[in-house]
């Protein structure tokens, strides 16, 4: 149980900052849109992007150079992913997804978090271009939800902390199969074929032991290459790839203590206070770098390759992706697109049906006795968590686009209304969580009154 706190402390910690860089790229985005400085923010993003060798070029699709904009949805994106995949295999296999009684409740709530807001978006959007959006409020932002809810500390459950991660890792596999299934173009299939020779390369090297990142990663950008030609959105290639690293490790920890114990037990004793100064022989250097060498087998390509991944992402993929997709130029908008059309769709299906959906699985769920509450919550707390899983900002910018962008004044338009739907929706949504969860919650310590009930 130590273990399962500190790793959440450390996911939450992780999360929390993160939430501020999007809040603070997200509200820089909006003020250059809207500024003497609009027409160069714009037009930034249209800059030609190119990695040439000869006549080739990896940024390149369909003959032309990718754009800024492109280049940060289509390949920093699925680094993204890449990372996304990492965790949910993670999760699959040793984490809350791992067994169906961990993951059932969370997995239930995010079907019903991914089929309700599709339903309200098509209660007022089901006809022309617009439609194209219904995957829109589907998503739950994890780095938002899980940074409001460590705003409480200790006085949220860690049931309740663990159902929303889990959902939240269960919804961006949900969103992952939607575009997949719903986002891709016309298929190539040489590029198809030749994507999946590559990956199945990646599962017989990882069957044969091969460990090295390098492997997984170089292979991963070829296999990104082929699908960004195939017609399957190229950000796909990173969950699969993903799925192709090793969980395992080269060695276990017990035998690496050992090893260490071993070579420690070589070395002489000094006393450094008396002045006494040790020369290692190169045999002892030997053993130093052999304990160094041996430390990188005992953590998995997979975790390694996670915790590495984490900060480039949070710190600097995810705000450029914001601050590229967040911009809205409100000149020409009236405040009341907002309750029309599509940005009402996105805003009802965010602040209502993520929460209704939710809710109702869940309830249901646990009303049949499938599944069972979280232990220390209530369905007041449970209410509270569900309404944070309207927030759906990064995904849903991301599926918007993917819906609206290319094609053109009308489509520039409805892309407007969806991040306008997604800012309000998410906004409200966490707002509304917060102040549930603020009257829903034990005043005191979780931990303490456990403690305090135990004694």
């Amino acid at each position: 149980m130590s273990d399962l706190l500190y790793s959440f402390k450390s996911m939450l910690r992780s999360y929390v900052n993160a939430s501020f860089i999007l809040i603070f790229v997200t509200v820089l985005a909006l003020v250059c849109a809207n500024s003497p400085i609009r027409d160069f923010y714009f037009s930034l993003w249209d800059t030609p992007v190119a990695l040439k060798i000869g006549d080739f070029n990896l940024f390149g699709h369909a003959g032309h150079d990718m754009s800024l904009m492109l280049f940060i949805n289509d390949f920093l994106m699925a680094i993204f992913f890449f990372s996304v995949g990492l965790e949910i295999k993670r999760e699959i296999l040793v984490g809350e997804l791992s067994s169906m009684k961990k993951a059932l409740l969370p997995i239930i709530g995010a079907i019903g978090g991914m089929i309700v807001p599709v339903l309200m978006f098509f209660i007022f959007t089901h006809e022309g271009l617009g439609a194209k959006g219904m995957a829109i409020p589907m998503a739950t932002d994890i780095a938002f939800s899980l940074g409001v809810l460590s705003m409480f500390g200790k006085r949220v459950p860690v049931g309740l902390k663990i159902f929303l991660a889990a959902l939240a890792v269960a919804d961006d596999l949900g969103g992952i199969i939607v575009i997949a299934l719903f986002y891709s173009g016309h298929l190539q299939a040489t590029y198809l074929l030749y994507a999946f020779g590559i990956v199945a390369l990646l599962l017989i090297g990882a069957k044969f032991g091969i460990r090295s990142k390098l492997f997984y990663c170089s292979l991963g950008i070829i296999v990104w290459y082929l699908f960004l030609n195939s017609g399957i959105h190229a950000t796909i290639a990173g969950v699969i790839v993903a799925f192709c690293v090793p969980a395992r490790p080269k060695t276990t920890s017990r035998r690496y203590i050992e090893r260490i114990r071993d070579n420690i037990a070589k070395f002489p004793k000094t006393d450094e206070s008396k002045g006494e100064i040790h020369i290692l022989t190169n045999e002892q250097i030997a053993l130093l770098k052999s304990v160094e060498s041996a430390s990188d087998h005992v953590i998995s390509p997979l975790q390694d390759l996670e915790d590495t991944l984490h900060p480039l992402i949070a710190n600097y993929i995810i705000p450029l992706f914001a601050f590229a997709n967040a911009g809205i130029d409100f000149a020409g908008m009236s405040i009341m697109s907002m309750f029309s059309g599509v940005g009402l769709s996105v805003l009802a299906g965010l602040a209502v049906g993520k929460l209704v959906g939710i809710l109702l699985f869940s309830w249901l769920a646990i009303k049949f006795g499938i599944v069972s509450m979280p232990t220390g919550s209530n369905w007041k707390m449970f209410s509270g968590v569900a309404m944070l899983g309207g927030i759906g900002f990064t995904v849903s910018m991301f599926i918007a686009n993917l819906s609206f962008a290319g094609h053109g004044p009308e489509g520039l338009a409805l892309l407007n209304q969806a991040k306008l739907g997604i800012l309000a929706g998410s906004v409200f949504a966490g707002v509304a969580g917060y102040l549930i969860l603020q009257r829903t919650l034990p005043k005191e310590v979780v931990e303490h009154k456990m403690a305090v009930g135990h004694a």
